[in-house]
C-alpha cells in the first residue's frame, strides 16, 4: 500500500465544448493544457490525460502528450466516447444528438471500439494503455470484462453515491449506470459484479465523491421528495472545479483524508482550460478564477498528499 495518500488528477482529453451537440468537433483546446501541466509540476503533481478519439488525432494535443510522457511528468489513459469512436454504428436516427454509452451497444462492437482505441493510442504514444474512463461515466460487468481482456489495469468510471441511470443514451434505452451503492474507496473489482471487491487485476479507483448532506438530512430529504412524486438521489460534492469552489473541493478533499483514504482523486475535462471550451468557463475572467483555485487547492495538498498518475498509483497499491 502507498504509504502517503496519493493525489490523482483524472483529465478527461477531449474535443471542445461537447455540451454543444456538434458533428463537427475542433481540439483548440489541446494548445491550453501546458499552462495546466506547468502548475501540476510546479507541485509535484502528474496528470492522467483520458485521452478520446479527435484528441488522439490533434497533431498539437500528440505532440505535448508525447512531450509530458518522455518527462515522467504524467501519463495517457483511453476515454472512449462510442458514438464516434471508429468503428462506427449507428444505433440511433442521430448518434450525435443522443450520444450514446458504450454499454448499450452489441458486445462485439463494444470490443472493436476499444480494441480500435487502444491500437491507435498505443501506436500514436508508444506505452501501453493501463488506465481508463468510461465517456458519459457509463460502465458495467461487459466492459470491465472488456478492458480485463485488452490487459489494462486502472478504471475510474464509478462515481460513488450519483445515480446517471435518468440521464439517457438511447432514449429507447435505461439511461446510465447507478453508482449509489458503490464502494467510495479503490478496490480490485469482481468482474461479475462491479460494485464488490475480487480478484481481478482491475483496480477502481471511483472518483472522490461525497454526500453534501449527513444521513439524517439526505433521508428526511428523500422523504420529502417522494412525498412530491419526486426520485432524486442523494446531493453530493465532486473534487472538482466548478468556478470559484477552492473551499468546497477543499472541504471534500479534507473528509477523504481524515477518513484514512489512500487516495483523493480530482476531474477536469480539458475543454475547460480554455475560455468558451465549456457552460462552466466561459471567458478569460472564469479561466483565471480557475487557475487561482487550483493554485490554491493544489498547495493546499501538496503538504498531504503525493503526486501519482493512476498506473504509479496502481504500482503502489501492490506493494
Amino acid at each position: 500500500m502507498v504509504q502517503k495518500p496519493a493525489f490523482l488528477i483524472s483529465i478527461d482529453t477531449e474535443g471542445d465544448n461537447l455540451w454543444v451537440n456538434t458533428k463537427d468537433i475542433s481540439t483548440q483546446n489541446a494548445n491550453f493544457l501546458g499552462r495546466f501541466q506547468q502548475l501540476c509540476e510546479k507541485y509535484g503533481f502528474k496528470p492522467t490525460y483520458l485521452t478520446n478519439y479527435e484528441m488522439a488525432m490533434s497533431p498539437d494535443y500528440v505532440s505535448f502528450a508525447k512531450d509530458v510522457i518522455a518527462r515522467n511528468q504524467g501519463e495517457v489513459g483511453m476515454h472512449l466516447h462510442a458514438w464516434n469512436s471508429p468503428p462506427l454504428h449507428a444505433l440511433t436516427d442521430d448518434d450525435d444528438r443522443y450520444q450514446p454509452y458504450l454499454i448499450e451497444y452489441p458486445v462485439d462492437v463494444m470490443r472493436q471500439k476499444i480494441a480500435a482505441m487502444t491500437d491507435l493510442l498505443e501506436e500514436t504514444f508508444g506505452v501501453k494503455m493501463v488506465s481508463h474512463r468510461a465517456g458519459r461515466w457509463a460502465f458495467n460487468e461487459q466492459y470491465a470484462h472488456l478492458l480485463n481482456e485488452f490487459g489494462y489495469l486502472v478504471d475510474c468510471s464509478v462515481t460513488p453515491y450519483v445515480d446517471w441511470s435518468g440521464v439517457k443514451g438511447n432514449p429507447e434505452a435505461n439511461g446510465g449506470s447507478n453508482y449509489r451503492y458503490f464502494p467510495d474507496h479503490a478496490y480490485f473489482m469482481d468482474l461479475n459484479d462491479i460494485s464488490k471487491a475480487g480478484d481481478s487485476n482491475l483496480l477502481q479507483i471511483p472518483m472522490s465523491t461525497r454526500l453534501k448532506y449527513g444521513t439524517l438530512h439526505n433521508s428526511f430529504k428523500q422523504f420529502y421528495d417522494g412525498i412530491r412524486g419526486k426520485k432524486r438521489p442523494p446531493s453530493t460534492r465532486w473534487l472538482r472545479p466548478k468556478g470559484n469552489n477552492f473551499e468546497e473541493m477543499k472541504h471534500v478533499a479534507q473528509q477523504c483524508l481524515n477518513e484514512g483514504k489512500n487516495y483523493v482523486e480530482f476531474m477536469l475535462h480539458s475543454s475547460e482550460f480554455m475560455p468558451s471550451g465549456s457552460p462552466t468557463f466561459k471567458d478569460e475572467t472564469s479561466i483565471e478564477q480557475l487557475y487561482r483555485d487550483l493554485d490554491e487547492l493544489f498547495a493546499w495538498l501538496s503538504q498531504h498528499t503525493q503526486g501519482m498518475t493512476m498506473g504509479e498509483f496502481y504500482r503502489g497499491y501492490l506493494r
